[in-house]
């Protein structure tokens, strides 16, 4: 992930954690999936700001990932990357960290920005230098959030226009899996596999549809 695109010509899943876990649970069902399918990045999307928690869990999900060759970042806390090892930053408040961000990890890090449904927030951090950007979400939240997707169309008019990477994200039941499939270049999974009763097998059964299945 980063800089290269996807050398599949379909997506490649994206992993986010849940907001909340038991780590001594959550570890080895992570590694299933892992071991599953292929995933390019993994997202620790942890809601608690315990520092002491969030390090325990960068240390150990970032032995599972890097074991695997596979990426692993953190939502928002851009100054732990460096002391736990980790590979980058996903910024949910679009691009107003960018800068900060960039300045203090340096080039090779991973800097993703979460932009909602707007294009013009895509294009602003796409022009700082991201190396990928996320809209979401594509399908049905529910209450949560204001009722506002990032449509299909988005992601065709992005994936046509813009070099950096699309990554979409946010209810992807398989009717929004399939309407975004051949157009985002990363597709975000968390509670989709995460709350199915074996995770593992969900992320085969979602690869499958991601493939054309």
């Amino acid at each position: 992930m980063g800089n290269d695109m996807p050398e599949e010509d379909f997506a490649q899943i994206y992993l986010a954690t849940p907001t909340e876990f038991d780590l001594a649970a959550f570890a080895p069902q992570l590694a299933a999936v892992l071991d599953a399918v292929p995933v390019s990045c993994v997202r620790i999307a942890l809601a608690t700001t315990d520092e002491a928690a969030l390090g325990r869990a960068a240390d150990q999900l970032r032995d599972i990932c890097h074991a695997r060759d596979v990426a692993i970042v953190v939502d928002e806390h851009f100054r732990m990357v460096e002391k736990h090892g980790l590979d980058g930053v996903h910024l949910v408040s679009s691009s107003r960290n960018v800068r900060e961000a960039r300045k203090v990890l340096g080039e090779d890090a991973i800097v993703g920005t979460y932009c909602g449904s707007s294009k013009h927030a895509g294009m602003t951090s796409a022009e700082i230098g991201v190396d990928y950007i996320c809209f979401g979400p594509v399908g049905d939240m529910g209450g949560l959030g204001d009722g506002a997707r990032a449509e299909p169309a988005l992601f065709q008019w992005w994936s046509e226009m813009i070099e950096v990477p699309v990554v979409a994200e946010g209810g992807m039941d398989e009717p929004s899996l399939r309407a975004v499939r051949d157009h985002a270049d990363f597709v975000t999974f968390g509670s989709e596999i995460w709350q199915a009763n074996d995770s593992a097998a969900e992320a085969v059964r979602l690869l499958g549809i991601l493939k054309g299945a």
